[in-house]
């Protein structure tokens, strides 16, 4: 798991616009990285439609808040339009990023035992570092949980 203070992980992925992606592009700027395990899922979307319900106030702050989870860029498209998410989504179905974070990993839902993304926050400086590392989250009240941290 990366720790606070250390160097944010830096993999390219393909976004939900079909352009590739990567933090270093974000460099000057607070980024709010949410892993999520699943698009269009009860939990999954409670949390991308408050980080879309308070995304103003984000980007007043001069944040950027970008969702990533192993589903397919088009998975990712439907969800975006579907919720009407201003935000990027990245595709990270290798689960690269996810095990660069150390948010990859075993779960157990109904007796059965699967690998995925255990939800996690990551708020990235301006500097590339991470600022703040936030692992099994609960997605009711997460976007405004960082909101409170940020201010």
């Amino acid at each position: 798991m990366i720790s606070e203070g250390q160097p944010a992980p830096d993999v390219e992925l393909e976004s939900d616009t079909g352009d590739r992606v990567k933090l270093a592009d974000f460099r000057g700027k607070t980024v709010v990285l949410y892993f999520y395990p699943k698009d269009d899922t009860p939990g999954c979307t409670t949390e991308a439609c408050e980080f879309r319900d308070t995304y103003d106030r984000f980007r007043e702050q001069g944040v950027e808040v970008i969702g990533v989870s192993p589903d397919p860029v088009q998975s990712h498209q439907k969800f975006k339009s579907k919720h009407e998410l201003p935000f990027l989504l990245l595709a990270d179905p290798e689960h690269k990023l996810a095990e660069a974070y150390g948010v990859w990993g075993e779960k157990k839902y109904m007796g059965r035992t699967y690998m995925g993304i255990n939800r996690s926050t990551f708020v990235i400086d301006p500097e590339g570092k991470v600022a703040k590392a936030m692992v099994g989250i609960k997605p009711a009240g997460h976007a405004a949980q960082i909101l409170d941290q940020l201010a």
